[in-house]
């Protein structure tokens, strides 16, 4: 980078960092939402809440289908297309 274009591009670093600071914290979310690891983990504490009774039965299951349907297409993503 140049003198003059540093110079000139100055004004908008600090927006340019803010904006790679969004960027890292957005994969790192989207890592962990489609970790299988982190998936079943949720899974298990879920279970754990349902058997405490510190959720319905109508909670446990509409959140379970969600945290599965997450594992399954984190599956789906990890399995190269061989369809080709």
């Amino acid at each position: 980078m140049g003198l003059i274009t540093g110079l000139l591009t100055l004004p908008v670093a600090p927006v340019r960092g803010v904006v790679w600071v969004a960027e890292k914290l957005n994969e790192a979310a989207e890592r962990e939402l489609s970790d299988p690891r982190v998936l079943r983990a949720q899974l298990a504490v879920l279970n754990q809440e349902l058997e405490a009774g510190d959720i319905t039965l109508e909670e446990f299951e509409r959140e379970e289908d969600r945290l599965l349907d997450r594992l399954h297409a984190a599956r789906a993503a990890r399995v190269p297309d061989d369809r080709r």
